[in-house]
């Protein structure tokens, strides 16, 4: 699967969730966008929000944030160019249906926010632009899961059209107790959805999403900002700075190393080691030339490269062409 440049088979895809720790200011957007991508993230992510249309009007006090943190249309246009000059992908979360055309020609991918992933005509219109979607699944049970995808796979038969899905295992908690992260629930989502998945994390520090690759996860997202201290804002507090953020790339880098392929097999580096390492079939005591070689005349000895132990009826009941002395490989070349 892809999302955008990155193939997501190939290496983790770590996104800083930029979100609304802007505070509604373009210029520290850029900045920010700036700093993840020095820090090695492969994509940055904001929230598209109209405020009217999450939040009731008798909420005076949150509507009146959401609107100082608000960017345009334009705006969101001139963050993804930012991006692109960067190198990093741009994402965002839609929180209504009315704005996903335009984003749509903004982003690769659409990410579903926890909180809508009941959402039916927000899924719905994500959905038919039948690109890649990242599904939070905080706030869910499995049952939930599974109605959330089902509902976008319906979608995507009514417009003869397949995309790509990735669950993210969440918690919505801000910060997640660490007792209450439930990691291993990743691995419950892959054999479940039989989807590549990944995780969303709202713990602090970097270790649950380092973990998380480790189970799996191939999309790590974490919250982003330049300063814990910023604000009072919530989001500052929990999550990663430029620092903790370049340490949680290159260790889920070491982690995808440390992992392989899964492929059971000799690696170079043992190679050297088995030659010494490996036994040998030999004589356990000299052996006279014309002695037929019995189970009691072997033994096994380092260094490899003789006949290997599981060999052994090449050698027995046959004849010694010449004397061996004890330790000397037995080989099928010394037998008649």
């Amino acid at each position: 699967m892809k999302i955008g440049r990155h193939d997501l088979n190939k290496a983790v895809f770590i996104i800083a969730e930029i979100g609304n720790n802007h505070e509604g200011d373009i210029q520290l957007a850029q900045e920010m966008i700036h700093a993840a991508a020095a820090a090695g993230v492969q994509a940055v992510k904001f929230q598209t929000i109209i405020p009217e249309r999450l939040v009731a009007k008798s909420q005076s006090t949150r509507i009146a944030q959401l609107n100082r943190f608000a960017f345009s249309p334009e705006q969101f246009a001139d963050l993804a160019v930012v991006a692109a000059k960067v190198q990093v992908e741009f994402l965002s979360t839609p929180f209504a249906p009315e704005v996903v055309p335009w984003l749509d020609a903004l982003v690769p991918a659409f990410k579903v926010a926890s909180g809508d992933n009941n959402y039916l005509a927000l899924l719905a219109a994500i959905a038919a632009t039948a690109k890649p979607i990242l599904l939070s699944t905080g706030m869910s049970t499995l049952d939930d899961v599974k109605q959330a995808i089902s509902i976008i796979e319906t979608v995507w038969q009514q417009h003869e059209t397949q995309a790509e899905l990735v669950p993210l295992h969440c918690v919505s908690a801000y910060p997640t107790p660490v007792e209450q992260a439930n990691l291993a629930a990743i691995q419950t989502l892959a054999h479940a959805t039989g989807r590549p998945v990944g995780y969303s994390d709202h713990t602090l520090g970097i270790e649950a999403a380092v973990a998380a690759v480790c189970l799996g996860a191939k999309v790590i997202e974490k919250h982003f900002t330049l300063s814990k201290t910023q604000s009072d804002f919530r989001d500052h507090a929990l999550s990663a700075d430029p620092n903790e953020m370049a340490a949680l790339v290159q260790r889920v880098q070491q982690t995808q190393q440390l992992l392989g392929n899964g492929v059971k097999t000799i690696q170079e580096a043992e190679r050297p080691v088995a030659a010494a390492a490996r036994r040998s079939i030999v004589a356990r005591t000299p052996l006279e030339a014309g002695h037929r070689i019995s189970p009691e005349d072997l033994d096994w000895l380092r260094p490899g490269g003789g006949l290997p132990p599981g060999q052994e009826d090449l050698l027995v009941g046959r004849c010694l062409q010449q004397a061996v002395d004890q330790g000397e490989l037995l080989t099928a070349e010394k037998v008649a």
